[in-house]
Formats: C-alpha cells, structure tokens, sequence
C-alpha cells in the first residue's frame, strides 16, 4: 500500500504542462538556436560594416635579394651634392606600419552600414517569429495528443461495451436465447473496435515523437488542458485593419527600405573613390662598402583618386538590377498582405465552424446516447435486432468521437489565430 501512495504522489512529477513544454522548447529548441546564431551573425555584420570606415592599420614587412646593390632610401640632390657617403645594399629587410582609410566611397560605405542595421532590425523580428511559429506547432501537437488519448479512452470504453455485449450474446446462443449469426456480427464489430484502438495508440506515440523532436526532449505524460468552448467574439474588420503592424509585414516594409539602401550603394560607382595611405617603416641592409649594418627611416602620406571612366554599362546594369530587387520587394509585400488576409479569414471561419459543430455534435451525442438505450431495451425485448444495436452503439461513438475533435479543433482553431495575430509569445 505504501508503494502505491508513493507512485501516486509522484505521479505529476512524470507528467508535463504544455507551457512547461515551451519554456523548454524557447530555451533548448535547435529552432531557436539556429535563429539566435542567425541574429547573432547580422549583429555581427553591422558591427564590422561600421568599423571599417576607420580603415585599418597593419604591420608590413619584406626581405628582398636584389641582383645589384641599393641604396636604402631614395636619393635626393642634397645628399648626392654633400658628399655624404651613401649605404647601399643587395639585401634590404623593410618593416613599418601602413594605414589605410576610405575618404569617399560615393556614399557606398555609408549604405552598407544602413543595410547591414535593417538586416539586424529584421534579424530580430525574424527570431521573434521563429518563436511564435515554435509555440503554435507545439500547442498543435499538444493538443493532437490530447485529443488521441480522449478518442482512445472513448475507443476504450466502447470496446469494453461490446466485450460485455459479446458475452451476453454468447451465453444466450448457448442457451438458444439467440441466433448465432448475432454472436459473429457482435465479435465483428467488437475486432474492428478493437484495431481502431489500436490505430490511436500508434498516432498517440508517432505525434509524440514529432513533439519531442520539436521540443527537444522526451514527451511522458501531457497533462489535460482546460478547453472553454464559447461563442468567438472577434471583430474581423479591427484585425483587418492591424495586418500593416504585424511583424510579417514589418519585415518586407524593412526589405524594401533596404531594397532603396541598395540603390545608392550601386549608384556609388559612378562617383570617384578616395582613399587615404600611409606608411611609416625602416629599411635595413648591409653596407657593401663598410660591411656596416645601416638603416633608413622612411614616411609617406597620399590620396588616391580611382575613377571608372568607361566600363560598358556594368553600372547602370547593377543599379537596373537593384530596381528591379526593389520592386520584387514591393511585389512580396503585396503578396504578403494578401496571404495574411486570406489566413487570417480561414482562421475566423474556421474558429466559426468549430464552434458551431461542437455545439452540434454535443447535441447529436445526447440524441444518440438515448438511442443506444432504446435500441438495448429494443433488443432485450426482441422489438429490434442486432444490427439496430450495433448502429445505435455505433452512432453514439461516432457522436462522441466527433465531439471531443471539434473541441481540439475549436482551441487549435484559437491558437492557429493567435499565432497569426503574433499574439503566441505574450499569452
């Protein structure tokens, strides 16, 4: 006895809570990851784009053998006319520090900072959107396990009628009570029930596979959610109205704002490019005369000018090509919108509809739960046959069956709207 409080008591530690599910999924989810590396990545990319308008600052150097001697630095009509000996060398080691700097880029570099800034505004939109489309599949999954095991249950308990009824029947043919024809129809019925059966348990176990994978552990014992099924109050023509804000939209309003950034970075090539270089090193050599190891400090400081003046039209091509990414932009939003305005009346009927046959089908399930007892007392009496049983028994499950898919069906329905609405993460 002891074993069994104990097993009962730790029972509710084996199952699990549907927002314990998703807290797991948002935090452990290979979903998530892969996004957060994905908004990572663009944070890192706007990061670099805007230091590397500083340039950049590297150590050079070179070793270089040259048939005939050099002098270290070049000469200068001073030191040739003073007399100074000057150090020459076949072998000179150069080592400085060069910088390096764009000056004007034809507001390329500016555009590329801009662009790689929406990329990580619509990077984070998009991780955010990742999760809402995580919570949806695993509140669907959820519930279609829940819905499996209560079909099943109910699959369960009208195996356990026909067995009884079987029985019953086979003792009465034993007697001569009844035809055994009744008995082969009952043991029928009762195997086709039994195989239906079986059926949930193995979708029971395949969409908790599909959950596990989804959520990144194993799935136990979900626990039962509370479903209210009530009359939808949601106004279509206010949701309508809100489709701009949504973070679906928002990011085709960002691609087209970076469809623009993308313009002026291809116009850029028509303008000159100026750059900034300069250096600041030694040279060592040799000296061929003293047998002296000799150096020369060296500095330089220029701007240079690049300038395409002819290149057969590849710029215009690439700004042709950026107009017409802008207006794919354009087109995708559109189509965006329109989509959005189609799922999102699917989501509202169908709410409708779930709601209006589980008010039906729990209303068929009284008629045909009175049936069935008629038909048995019928039967009893031999005022009915089997067959008229076996119907009645056989409609109730149906009714039943019906009623506990379109509750699932009318909350799933919920959640479907709400992930549309980007209403999932809140809740």
């Amino acid at each position: 006895m002891r074993y069994i409080v104990l097993l009962l008591v730790a029972y509710p530690l084996f199952s699990q809570t549907l927002q314990e599910l998703i807290d797991y999924a948002l935090k452990r989810s290979v979903l998530i990851k892969q996004a957060e590396v994905q908004k990572e990545l663009s944070y890192l990319r706007h990061k670099e784009s805007k230091i590397s308008r500083y340039g950049e600052i590297n150590l050079v150097g070179d070793l270089t053998h040259y048939n005939i001697e050099r002098t270290l630095a070049p000469l200068n009509p001073s030191a040739i006319s003073g007399g100074t000996p000057v150090t020459t060398s076949k072998d000179i080691l150069s080592v400085g520090v060069a910088y390096g700097v764009p000056l004007f880029t034809g507001y390329a570099q500016k555009a590329e900072v801009q662009m790689n800034e929406i990329s990580k505004k619509m990077s984070q939109i998009k991780f955010e959107l990742t999760k809402e489309q995580l919570i949806y599949n695993i509140r669907s999954l959820y519930l279609a396990i829940l819905s499996q095991k209560e079909l099943l249950s109910a699959q369960e308990s009208y195996v356990k009628a026909l067995e009884k009824l079987t029985k019953r029947i086979s003792y009465e043919v034993k007697i001569g009570k009844k035809a055994k024809i009744d008995l082969l129809k009952s043991k029928s019925d009762l195997q086709a029930a039994r195989t239906t059966s079986k059926n949930l348990i193995s979708n029971i176990n395949t969409t908790k596979a599909a959950l596990a994978s989804l959520v990144g552990k194993r799935i136990d014992k979900p626990q039962e959610i509370e479903i209210t099924v009530k009359k939808p109050n949601f106004q279509a023509d206010e949701i309508f109205d809100r489709i701009s804000t949504l973070s679906k939209v928002k990011i085709e309003d960002m691609q087209l704002l970076k469809s623009d950034k993308q313009i002026v970075k291809s116009r850029s090539q028509k303008y000159p490019q100026i750059t900034l270089n300069s250096y600041l090193g030694k040279n060592y050599g040799k000296d061929l005369r003293t047998d002296d190891i000799d150096d020369e400090t060296l500095w330089q400081v220029g701007v240079g000018l690049k300038y395409n003046l002819l290149d057969f039209g590849k710029r215009d091509i690439n700004i042709q090509k950026a107009k017409i990414a802008k207006i794919q932009s354009s087109l995708k939003r559109e189509r965006i919108l329109l989509d959005l305005k189609k799922d999102l009346t699917k989501a509202l009927n169908s709410l409708d509809k779930t709601y209006f046959e589980y008010e039906g089908n729990l209303a068929r399930l009284e008629l045909t739960k009175k049936s069935e007892e008629i038909e048995g007392v019928r039967y009893e009496s031999e005022a009915a046959t089997l067959n008229d049983l076996l119907l009645a028994k056989a409609k109730h499950r149906l009714a039943k069956a019906k009623v506990i898919k379109s509750k699932y069906d009318y909350q799933n329905s919920i959640y479907y709207l709400n992930y549309l609405l980007e209403k999932g993460v809140k809740e």
